[in-house]
Protein backbone atom coordinates (compact mmCIF):
# COMPACT_ATOMS: atom_id res chain seq x y z
CA UNK A 1 0.00 0.00 0.00
CA UNK A 2 1.70 3.13 -1.20
CA UNK A 3 0.00 6.50 -0.32
CA UNK A 4 0.48 10.22 -1.56
CA UNK A 5 0.94 12.77 0.24
CA UNK A 6 -0.78 16.39 -0.43
CA UNK A 7 -4.65 15.76 -0.15
CA UNK A 8 -3.67 12.34 0.21
CA UNK A 9 -3.10 12.48 3.56
CA UNK A 10 -2.36 16.30 4.35
CA UNK A 11 -5.53 19.17 3.84
CA UNK A 12 -3.60 21.94 1.90
CA UNK A 13 -5.85 24.52 3.54
CA UNK A 14 -3.58 26.05 5.94
CA UNK A 15 -0.51 25.92 3.38
CA UNK A 16 -2.90 28.06 0.19
CA UNK A 17 -4.31 30.03 3.06
CA UNK A 18 -1.11 31.04 4.37
CA UNK A 19 -0.28 31.81 0.76
CA UNK A 20 -3.16 34.12 0.15
CA UNK A 21 -2.46 35.89 3.33
CA UNK A 22 1.17 36.23 1.71
CA UNK A 23 0.57 37.74 -1.71
CA UNK A 24 -2.18 39.53 -0.50
CA UNK A 25 -5.61 38.40 -2.02
CA UNK A 26 -8.77 36.69 -0.16
CA UNK A 27 -8.16 33.35 0.77
CA UNK A 28 -11.48 32.52 -1.20
CA UNK A 29 -9.20 33.83 -4.24
CA UNK A 30 -6.60 31.50 -3.87
CA UNK A 31 -8.16 28.69 -3.65
CA UNK A 32 -10.53 29.43 -6.56
CA UNK A 33 -8.07 30.13 -9.08
CA UNK A 34 -6.07 26.95 -7.47
CA UNK A 35 -9.25 24.97 -8.37
CA UNK A 36 -9.48 26.50 -11.87
CA UNK A 37 -5.81 25.45 -12.00
CA UNK A 38 -6.91 21.55 -11.45
CA UNK A 39 -10.41 21.94 -13.46
CA UNK A 40 -7.89 23.23 -16.80
CA UNK A 41 -5.13 20.61 -16.11
CA UNK A 42 -2.72 23.52 -15.60
CA UNK A 43 -0.22 23.37 -12.47
CA UNK A 44 -0.78 25.00 -9.40
CA UNK A 45 2.45 27.20 -9.84
CA UNK A 46 0.54 29.09 -12.62
CA UNK A 47 -2.14 30.03 -9.83
CA UNK A 48 1.13 32.25 -8.65
CA UNK A 49 1.34 33.11 -12.21
CA UNK A 50 -2.21 34.88 -12.43
CA UNK A 51 -2.43 36.33 -8.61
CA UNK A 52 0.47 38.08 -9.07
CA UNK A 53 2.24 38.28 -13.29
CA UNK A 54 6.14 37.61 -13.21
CA UNK A 55 6.63 36.62 -9.53
CA UNK A 56 9.43 34.45 -8.84
CA UNK A 57 8.70 31.84 -6.63
CA UNK A 58 11.86 30.57 -5.29
CA UNK A 59 12.69 34.20 -4.19
CA UNK A 60 9.63 35.17 -2.73
CA UNK A 61 9.64 31.41 -0.74
CA UNK A 62 13.17 32.69 0.28
CA UNK A 63 11.95 36.00 1.31
CA UNK A 64 8.72 34.77 3.16
CA UNK A 65 11.69 32.51 5.08
CA UNK A 66 13.74 35.61 6.27
CA UNK A 67 10.30 37.36 6.95
CA UNK A 68 9.13 34.44 9.10
CA UNK A 69 11.62 32.09 10.30
CA UNK A 70 10.00 29.86 12.66
CA UNK A 71 6.68 29.70 10.81
CA UNK A 72 5.08 26.66 9.07
CA UNK A 73 4.79 29.18 6.01
CA UNK A 74 4.54 26.67 2.81
CA UNK A 75 5.10 23.44 4.76
CA UNK A 76 2.74 20.85 7.24
CA UNK A 77 3.19 19.39 10.27
CA UNK A 78 0.52 17.07 12.23
CA UNK A 79 -2.08 19.16 12.20
CA UNK A 80 -3.06 19.05 8.72
CA UNK A 81 -3.58 15.37 8.61
CA UNK A 82 -6.48 14.33 7.21
CA UNK A 83 -8.57 12.63 10.13
CA UNK A 84 -8.70 9.49 8.56
CA UNK A 85 -5.40 8.92 8.24
CA UNK A 86 -3.77 7.47 11.19
CA UNK A 87 -6.77 5.20 11.63
CA UNK A 88 -6.60 4.09 8.44
CA UNK A 89 -3.12 3.25 8.22
CA UNK A 90 -2.70 1.13 11.26
CA UNK A 91 -5.85 -0.39 10.47
CA UNK A 92 -4.16 -1.58 7.08
CA UNK A 93 -0.64 -2.62 9.07
CA UNK A 94 -3.00 -4.72 11.19
CA UNK A 95 -3.91 -6.23 8.17
CA UNK A 96 -0.75 -7.36 7.28
CA UNK A 97 0.24 -4.79 4.23
CA UNK A 98 3.22 -3.02 4.04
CA UNK A 99 2.37 0.76 4.22
CA UNK A 100 4.71 3.39 2.91
CA UNK A 101 4.32 7.13 1.77
CA UNK A 102 6.10 8.24 -1.11
CA UNK A 103 4.60 11.61 -2.86
CA UNK A 104 6.19 14.89 -4.79
CA UNK A 105 7.32 16.80 -1.99
CA UNK A 106 9.74 19.56 -1.20
CA UNK A 107 13.16 18.50 0.76
CA UNK A 108 11.87 19.33 4.04
CA UNK A 109 8.73 17.24 4.11
CA UNK A 110 10.32 13.93 4.86
CA UNK A 111 11.60 15.08 8.03
CA UNK A 112 7.78 17.06 8.92
CA UNK A 113 6.50 13.61 8.15
CA UNK A 114 8.82 11.07 9.87
CA UNK A 115 8.25 13.63 12.67
CA UNK A 116 4.53 12.63 12.69
CA UNK A 117 5.65 8.93 13.61
CA UNK A 118 2.88 7.65 11.13
CA UNK A 119 1.93 3.88 11.71
CA UNK A 120 4.26 3.15 8.22
CA UNK A 121 6.90 1.19 7.05
CA UNK A 122 8.93 3.72 4.75
CA UNK A 123 8.38 7.49 4.22
CA UNK A 124 10.08 8.81 0.60
CA UNK A 125 9.69 11.68 -1.28
CA UNK A 126 10.39 13.52 -5.42
CA UNK A 127 13.13 15.79 -4.03
CA UNK A 128 14.90 12.79 -2.33
CA UNK A 129 14.74 10.46 -5.26
CA UNK A 130 15.30 13.05 -7.61
CA UNK A 131 12.51 12.27 -9.64
CA UNK A 132 8.89 13.18 -9.61
CA UNK A 133 5.42 11.79 -11.05
CA UNK A 134 3.88 11.12 -13.20
CA UNK A 135 7.34 10.26 -14.22
CA UNK A 136 7.73 6.68 -15.02
CA UNK A 137 11.22 6.50 -13.17
CA UNK A 138 8.84 7.53 -9.47
CA UNK A 139 7.02 4.39 -9.90
CA UNK A 140 9.95 2.24 -10.48
CA UNK A 141 11.29 3.93 -7.22
CA UNK A 142 8.05 2.59 -5.65
CA UNK A 143 8.32 -0.63 -6.56
CA UNK A 144 12.11 -1.08 -5.71
CA UNK A 145 11.68 0.49 -2.01
CA UNK A 146 8.17 -1.80 -1.96
CA UNK A 147 10.44 -4.77 -2.69
CA UNK A 148 7.09 -5.78 -4.49
CA UNK A 149 6.10 -6.76 -8.62
CA UNK A 150 4.32 -3.70 -9.92
CA UNK A 151 0.96 -5.95 -9.53
CA UNK A 152 1.10 -6.11 -6.02
CA UNK A 153 1.64 -2.77 -5.42
CA UNK A 154 -1.53 -0.30 -4.63
CA UNK A 155 -0.71 3.05 -5.36
CA UNK A 156 -3.50 5.51 -3.47
CA UNK A 157 -4.32 9.29 -4.57
CA UNK A 158 -6.29 12.24 -5.26
CA UNK A 159 -5.49 12.55 -9.24
CA UNK A 160 -5.60 11.14 -12.11
CA UNK A 161 -2.66 12.42 -14.49
CA UNK A 162 -0.15 12.17 -11.26
CA UNK A 163 -1.59 9.22 -9.25
CA UNK A 164 -4.02 6.62 -11.23
CA UNK A 165 -3.23 6.87 -14.71
CA UNK A 166 0.90 6.78 -14.51
CA UNK A 167 0.69 4.32 -11.57
CA UNK A 168 -1.63 1.62 -13.76
CA UNK A 169 0.98 2.48 -16.48
CA UNK A 170 3.69 0.84 -14.63
CA UNK A 171 1.60 -2.19 -13.93
CA UNK A 172 0.53 -0.91 -10.26
CA UNK A 173 -3.51 -1.20 -9.05
CA UNK A 174 -4.77 1.66 -8.04
CA UNK A 175 -7.23 3.84 -5.71
CA UNK A 176 -8.61 7.26 -6.29
CA UNK A 177 -9.55 9.31 -3.56
CA UNK A 178 -12.40 11.65 -4.16
CA UNK A 179 -11.00 14.61 -2.03
CA UNK A 180 -9.42 18.31 -2.27
CA UNK A 181 -10.04 20.10 -5.99
CA UNK A 182 -7.74 17.70 -8.16
CA UNK A 183 -9.97 14.31 -6.52
CA UNK A 184 -13.59 15.58 -6.59
CA UNK A 185 -12.68 17.13 -10.25
CA UNK A 186 -10.63 13.75 -11.32
CA UNK A 187 -13.43 11.20 -9.60
CA UNK A 188 -16.05 13.07 -12.17
CA UNK A 189 -14.04 12.11 -15.15
CA UNK A 190 -14.56 8.78 -17.49
CA UNK A 191 -10.88 8.33 -16.77
CA UNK A 192 -11.53 7.31 -13.15
CA UNK A 193 -13.62 3.84 -14.11
CA UNK A 194 -9.33 3.00 -15.16
CA UNK A 195 -8.75 3.02 -10.74
CA UNK A 196 -9.29 -0.05 -9.07
CA UNK A 197 -10.89 1.81 -6.71
CA UNK A 198 -13.09 4.91 -5.88
CA UNK A 199 -12.89 6.19 -2.65
CA UNK A 200 -13.91 9.46 -0.13
CA UNK A 201 -12.02 8.08 3.11
CA UNK A 202 -9.25 5.82 3.61
CA UNK A 203 -10.93 3.77 6.98
CA UNK A 204 -12.97 2.46 3.60
CA UNK A 205 -9.79 0.47 2.23
CA UNK A 206 -9.53 -2.12 4.68
CA UNK A 207 -13.43 -3.05 4.03
CA UNK A 208 -12.70 -2.44 -0.04
CA UNK A 209 -9.67 -4.70 -0.16
CA UNK A 210 -11.51 -7.43 1.44
CA UNK A 211 -14.19 -7.53 -0.58
CA UNK A 212 -12.69 -7.13 -3.89
CA UNK A 213 -9.92 -9.61 -5.95
CA UNK A 214 -6.98 -6.75 -5.54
Amino acid sequence: MVFDVGETLIDETRIWSRWADRLGVPRLTMLGVLGGMAALDRSFPEAFELIRPGIDLAAEQAAWERDDPGGLRENFDADDLYPDVRPALAALREAGYRVIVAGNQPPQAEAALLAMDLPVDGVHTSAAWGVEKPAPGFFAKVAAVAGREPAEILYVGDRLDNDVLPAARAGMRTALLRRGPWGYLHAARPEAARADLVLDDLRHLVTALAGSRL
